[in-house]
């Protein structure tokens, strides 16, 4: 049985998974891109198909270096060698170590 979860995802219970099995989602997702997966009345899973997912992992990571990006236009993070960078994280746990305060280059909030 699908009933609508909030506006956008129809939801199959997990008595109907239980006995329609695989076969439910894959006719649900025949009308819709991603189908939730209901316990006890809740939405608790979202199925989709692998491509959707894919899409959604690429807009994701896409505004991840978006991110990045504008935290180094703003000097909000560090952009240095990986030999450099290694040095830094060495320095930093020898620092720790020996409770002294590491030598870490701060960064504008």
């Amino acid at each position: 049985m699908k009933r609508a979860v909030g506006n956008t995802v129809q939801s199959i219970s997990a008595n109907d998974l239980k006995t329609s099995g695989i076969g439910a989602i894959a006719r649900a997702l025949e009308h819709e891109r991603e189908v939730g997966l209901s316990v006890r009345g809740e939405l608790r899973f979202v199925v989709m198909e692998a491509d959707a997912y894919q899409r959604l992992r690429d807009c994701e990571l896409e505004i991840a270096l978006q991110e990045a990006r504008a935290d180094l236009a703003a000097g909000r993070a560090e952009q240095e060698s990986v030999d450099d960078h290694l040095k830094r994280l060495d320095a930093m746990a020898t620092a720790t170590a020996t409770n002294d305060e590491a030598p870490i280059r701060p960064t504008q909030p």
